[in-house]
């Protein structure tokens, strides 16, 4: 199979639709991440987009659908606070976690009476799913375990030859995953971080919890899986208070490879002479700037060394989730 990348055009739209309704799997662009998108209503297709991936069984998928989309022809009904935070939020970087059974395939949710819902902001991502015109599962377009990607060459880089269209919106401008909110119970919960923020939920919702899921529970939602977003070369993950350490650490690995950290702007400054890739400064400028920098530390890397920012809250929350799951580490800063 050949793997095409194109831009949006009425031929590329027209030919994303046709694979679709075919049961092929189509890449494209959203806000935050690229997505590897099959009809949800087809078995087969969705279950393709899970041996494409090497995705484990338990792990569901999101639906994608188009801002005009009708979500209550997918859901078992919704709390008052989820109707308001889709007024607040979408479209955007937020996925909606409702009561459903039986709406779509049933290995889209792993067998759960629950189902994720997601309208992205992005224009390449409207374009096909109203093109579509059905609803898309569709979870991040790379091999499992490995960094998502945020542009389509990244995609390509994981899926040539295996997939015949990659819709290309440019580099995605989140750079992390929408953040995931379980909307069943009394009060929205967050089960994965994002760019929509605790705050801002509970802004709108009055409150807002954090789900932390137990050793050996079945996930809940995407991205809840330990070891994740990981780049393929050695790694070791230090805060930023054992500098000192991680230096010792490069050092010893310049006789024998080409290690590199991973940090934000004011660590890359105590680090001159070292190589660096740089996460930036403000919260959102490392979400964007962390998935890309992954990748290029894999190519360019025998050892990549993580240093923790130090900043926390809002965003930092979704960065922080990602950079310590990429490094394999849960909740700690030590090395890992």
């Amino acid at each position: 199979m050949e793997t095409h990348i194109l831009g949006v055009s009425e031929e590329s739209l027209r030919l994303a639709k046709e694979y679709i309704a075919h049961g092929e799997v189509v890449a494209f662009h959203t806000e935050t991440v690229y997505g590897l998108g099959a009809n949800a209503f087809d078995d087969d297709a969705v279950l393709r987009v899970f041996s494409l991936k090497g995705r484990p069984a338990d792990n569901p998928l999101i639906v994608h659908v188009h801002r005009e989309y009708d979500i209550s022809r997918l859901t078992d009904g919704e709390p008052s606070y989820a109707a308001a935070l889709r007024r607040a939020f979408l479209p955007g970087p937020l996925t909606m976690v409702y009561p459903s059974e039986g709406k779509v395939s049933k290995y889209v949710s792993c067998g759960m009476n629950t189902l994720a819902i997601r309208v992205p902001s992005s224009p390449t991502a409207q374009a096909f799913l109203k093109a579509a015109d059905l609803p898309v599962a569709a979870p991040s377009a790379n091999l499992s375990k490995h960094v998502s990607p945020v542009t389509a060459q990244h995609v390509f880089d994981d899926f040539n030859g295996k997939i015949p269209l990659i819709l290309d919106g440019g580099r995605c401008g989140g750079g992390i995953e929408s953040t995931v909110l379980d909307c069943t119970g009394a009060i929205p919960q967050i089960l994965r971080e994002g760019l929509v923020t605790r705050e801002m939920i509970a802004k709108i919702a009055g409150e807002c919890g954090v789900y932390r899921p137990r050793s050996g529970e079945r996930p809940k939602s995407p991205g809840m899986a330990y070891k994740h977003y990981a780049p393929r070369c050695k790694t070791a993950y230090f805060s930023a208070e054992c500098l000192e350490k991680a230096i010792t650490y490069y050092k010893n690995e310049v006789n024998t490879g080409t290690p590199c950290f991973l940090c934000e702007s004011a660590v890359c400054a105590l680090l001159k002479g070292y190589n660096t890739l740089d996460l930036g400064s403000s919260p959102e400028e490392m979400a964007r700037r962390l998935y890309a920098l992954l990748r290029k530390g894999e190519q360019q890397a025998s050892l990549l060394i993580g240093i923790e920012p130090q900043q926390r809250g809002g965003v930092m929350a979704g960065v922080l989730n990602r950079m310590r799951r990429a490094f394999g580490v849960e909740h700690g800063t030590e090395e890992g």
